[in-house]
């Protein structure tokens, strides 16, 4: 047995998404195939308590949504019409106190990215940088998520599919050992759709920082969708 998170969407209050940990048969193995059974097994046991419908959002995905939503494949846009994965936007964006931002990862592989040698060499994570702009690293998953919610929010047809599902998950995704998760973005994403932040978050950095940090109130009611802002 394993036990994994299914992010639900939660827009009564900070940081609008919940935890709920799942238990259920893993099926061991590097193979896909393995991966979809245990993909499988977990949204059955979540489905029993209530959560559907699901979305696996990783590579390992039997939908193509989820595979299309994975921070390796989705895309951000640029005002200099560049793409850039939110995985290389995230990774390329890290500032150290020994090097960074290595900005030349956004233009390599997503996998490429998150391999560089440069990222656990140099010494402690004190920050980000993207396109010139700074970001703390607290709260700790701000920043990825606003990369995720800023590519979803440029693509219409994705955040449409999106908000017809009720939770998520990431099988590769182990809280014993990171704290960034797409599936996570995904559910926040979906809960500020509800509540009809989407365009003052996107538009105002300081705003979302307080919002998700719980030293703001929302301010809007109802979903809303909005023409896709450029970097």
């Amino acid at each position: 047995m394993a036990s994994r998170p299914v992010f639900v969407p939660d827009k009564s209050r900070p940081p609008f998404v919940k935890e709920v940990f799942i238990e259920f048969k893993w099926y061991p193995g590097f193979a896909k195939s393995q991966a979809q059974k245990s993909i499988d097994s977990l949204h059955a046991a979540a489905r029993s308590r209530g959560i559907e419908p699901l979305l696996e959002i990783s590579s390992k995905s039997s939908q193509p949504l989820g595979v299309k939503l994975s921070a390796f494949n989705l895309m951000l846009k640029t005002k200099e019409h560049q793409l850039i994965s939110v995985e290389c936007a995230f990774q390329g964006s890290k500032v150290f106190e020994r090097g960074g931002p290595y900005t030349d990862l956004y233009m390599v592989s997503s996998r490429e990215a998150k391999q560089d040698l440069r990222l656990p060499h140099s010494g402690d994570l004190i920050g980000f940088n993207f396109l010139g702009e700074d970001f703390p690293t607290t709260p700790r998953t701000a920043f990825y998520d606003w990369l995720y919610l800023n590519a979803l929010y440029q693509n219409e047809t994705l955040s449409k599919e999106l908000l017809c599902y009720n939770g998520f998950t990431d099988i590769a995704f182990n809280p014993q050992k990171s704290f960034n998760c797409q599936a996570r973005s995904a559910a926040l994403f979906v809960a500020l759709s509800w509540m009809g932040e989407l365009e003052k978050i996107i538009e105002d950095k300081s705003y979302y920082l307080d919002l998700i940090g719980g030293r703001a109130k929302s301010s809007n009611k109802g979903q809303k969708m909005y023409q896709a802002k450029m970097f």
